[in-house]
C-alpha cells in the first residue's frame, strides 16, 4: 500500500496541459475520494474502472483510496482519465509490478465495462507537450496511436485494452511502439481532390474569380438563381488551393484532434479542410465556444475553405460574429476563469440566391417579387460583412449549349499550378514579414506601398468609388484584388487592366445592386 504517481493531459484551446494524477491507497475502511476538480465524467469513471479491473481479473483495492488531480484548480473534463486513474490504483496497491517507471508515462484512455479501450479527445496537443516536459512516452487507445506518433523523440504504444496495458507494464507483452514518419506520412496523404474544375462546363468568368481568390487568398460571393453551379464551383474551391506545408497540416490536425473530429486512425490531416455549416447554426456552434470551450465551423476550416451556402438565410447575430475573425483571423473566447485562443485563418466562400424567387436579373425567368423586396433580401447582410468579401460574382446560368458541349476546360491541377506560382510571388515579398503569406492578409499601412497604382488608375478607381458608392475598406480589398490579378499575370505593376477587373468583381456593392 502507498503512493503513486501517473500522468495524463487536458486540453485548452489547442495547447495540453500536464495532469499529475496523485493515488493514495491505505489508511481506513473502503472508501473513495476523488479531488482536484473533476466533472461528472471523470468523477462516474470509477463505476467503469471497478467494472473494467474484474473483468479481467485484477482486484481493486479494498482500502481508502484518495485521488487528487493535480493541479488541482484547473478544471478535468471528460471520461480520458479512466486508464490514468487505474493504473495509478493499481500502483499504489502494489498489484501491478511494473518494470517501467510509470510516471515516465501519460498514460490516458476511456475505458468500457469489459476494460476495451475508447478514443480520446485532443492526442497530439498532449503528445507535444509530453515531449516538452521530458517524459518518455504515451500509452493511449490504439485508435489515437498514429496521432500521437507523428510527436518524436516520444515512445508511443496503442492498446486496445487495460490488459495489454498492465502487460505492457509488466514487461509481458511484445506491444511496439507505434512509428510514424512524419514527411513520409505526409506526402503520401496529399491526395488529389475527389472534385475537379473540368467539371463545371461554362462559368469561365466564375472560375477566373475562384482562382483569382485562391491566389491571393480572398474571401467570394457568389450570386445567382437557383442551379446555376454555385455549390458545385465551391466545392470545388479546395482543388486548386496550394498544398498544405507541413506546419499547417500540424497545426490543422491540432485543432481538429482537440475536437474529436479527427478520424480513428489517422496521423496528419494533408487535404485543406472544407467546412459547410447549416444555416440553422448558432453562433456559438460557428466561432467555437460552450461551457468547456470546444472550436467552433470557423477554427475548423483553418488553413481551408468556410462555405456558407444560402448567406442571406443565417441569423443576423451569427453572421455579425465573423466580422473580427475574417480581419484578426483568430478566435479569443473569455470565461472568468481562463481565456482561449483557436486560430481561424480561413477563406470565406458564401454563396446567395440574388432575391427570395431566385430570379432576380435572370436572363430568361422572371422575378416575381414586390418592388424593394429584393434589396431588403440583400440588407440582411450588413454592409460591413460585404466590405470584407473581396470578391462579389454574379453567377449566370448555364446554357443547354454550354452544358452538351464537348468544349475541354481548365482541370483543377493546371489552375492550381498558376495559383502556387502566384503564392511564390507572395511569399517572396511578404518574406520579412511575420504571419502574412498572401495578399488578403497584408494590413493597411502596407497597402499604398505594395499595391501603387498611377495617376490613370487613380481616376478610375475614383471614378468606380463615386459610382459605387463604395468605403473605404472596399478601396483597400479592391487594391488587394488588383495585386493579385498582377501576381498571377506575373506582373510587378499594376495596371489599368488589373484593375479594371478588380472594379469588376464590386459590382454587387449595395448602392449598385438592385437599381
Amino acid at each position: 500500500m502507498g503512493l503513486a504517481k501517473t500522468y495524463g493531459g487536458t486540453v485548452l484551446g489547442v495547447d495540453a496541459v500536464m495532469v499529475e494524477v496523485e493515488v493514495n491507497v491505505g489508511g481506513g475502511s473502503i472508501r473513495y475520494f476523488l479531488v482536484g476538480l473533476p466533472d461528472n465524467a471523470v468523477k462516474e469513471g470509477q463505476f467503469r474502472i471497478e467494472s473494467a479491473m474484474r473483468n479481467h481479473g485484477y482486484k481493486t483495492p479494498r482500502q481508502k483510496v484518495v485521488i487528487n488531480m493535480a493541479p488541482a484548480d484547473l478544471r478535468k473534463e471528460g471520461s480520458s482519465y479512466d486508464l490514468t486513474i487505474a493504473i495509478g490504483m493499481m500502483d499504489a496497491d502494489g498489484t501491478l509490478e511494473s518494470t517501467k517507471k510509470i510516471s515516465d508515462y501519460v498514460i490516458m484512455g476511456e475505458l468500457s465495462l469489459d476494460g476495451s479501450l475508447r478514443p480520446i479527445k485532443g492526442a497530439l496537443p498532449i503528445a507535444i507537450q509530453a515531449r516538452k516536459q521530458g517524459l518518455k512516452g504515451f500509452i493511449l487507445p490504439k485508435q489515437n496511436a498514429k496521432e500521437a506518433a507523428i510527436v518524436n523523440d516520444l515512445e508511443v504504444y496503442g492498446a486496445s485494452s487495460i490488459k495489454e496495458v498492465v502487460e505492457l507494464l509488466r514487461g509481458q507483452s511484445d506491444l511496439a511502439p507505434t512509428v510514424v514518419n512524419t514527411r513520409e506520412e505526409f506526402k503520401e496523404n496529399l491526395a488529389n481532390a475527389t472534385t475537379d474544375f473540368s467539371d463545371v462546363k461554362g462559368q469561365r468568368n466564375i472560375k477566373r474569380a475562384l482562382e483569382i481568390a485562391a491566389s491571393g487568398g480572398h474571401n467570394v460571393i457568389l450570386v445567382g438563381p437557383p442551379g446555376a453551379g454555385k455549390t458545385m464551383l465551391a466545392k470545388r474551391l479546395p482543388g486548386i488551393l496550394p498544398p498544405l506545408t507541413l506546419h499547417e497540416a500540424l497545426e490543422t490536425t491540432k485543432i481538429h484532434s482537440v475536437s474529436g473530429h479527427l478520424p480513428a486512425d489517422t496521423s496528419l490531416i494533408a487535404a485543406r479542410p472544407f467546412c459547410a455549416p447549416h444555416h440553422t447554426i448558432s453562433d456559438v456552434a460557428l466561432v467555437g465556444g460552450g461551457n468547456n470551450p470546444q472550436p467552433g465551423q470557423i477554427s475548423l476550416a483553418h488553413n481551408g475553405v468556410l462555405f456558407l451556402d444560402e448567406l442571406p438565410e443565417f441569423k443576423r447575430q451569427v453572421l455579425e460574429v465573423l466580422r473580427q475573425p475574417m480581419e484578426g483571423r483568430r478566435i479569443t473566447i473569455s470565461r472568468a476563469r481562463f481565456t482561449v485562443e483557436y486560430p481561424a485563418s480561413f477563406m470565406l466562400i458564401a454563396s446567395m440566391n440574388p432575391c427570395p424567387c431566385g430570379y432576380y436579373n435572370h436572363p430568361e425567368k422572371e422575378c416575381v417579387c414586390a418592388p424593394g423586396v429584393v434589396q431588403k433580401y440583400l440588407n440582411k447582410i450588413s454592409g460591413p460583412l460585404l466590405d470584407r468579401i473581396d470578391l462579389h460574382v454574379e453567377v449566370t446560368p448555364v446554357s443547354f449549349d454550354e452544358l452538351t458541349g464537348a468544349t475541354e476546360t481548365d482541370n483543377s491541377a493546371s489552375i492550381r499550378e498558376r495559383v502556387v506560382a502566384a503564392r511564390i510571388v507572395q511569399e517572396t515579398r511578404y518574406k520579412d514579414h511575420k504571419s502574412i503569406y498572401c495578399n488578403a492578409q497584408m494590413p493597411s499601412n502596407m497597402i499604398r506601398k505594395t499595391c501603387e497604382i498611377n495617376k490613370a488608375g487613380q481616376t478610375l478607381l475614383k471614378t468606380a468609388m463615386e459610382k459605387l458608392g463604395l468605403s473605404a475598406r472596399a478601396y483597400d480589398r479592391i487594391l488587394k484584388v488588383a495585386r493579385t490579378i498582377a501576381d498571377l499575370a506575373n506582373c510587378p505593376d499594376i495596371k489599368m487592366e488589373h484593375l479594371a477587373e478588380a472594379i469588376h468583381f464590386r459590382t454587387l456593392d449595395r448602392e449598385n445592386w438592385a437599381g
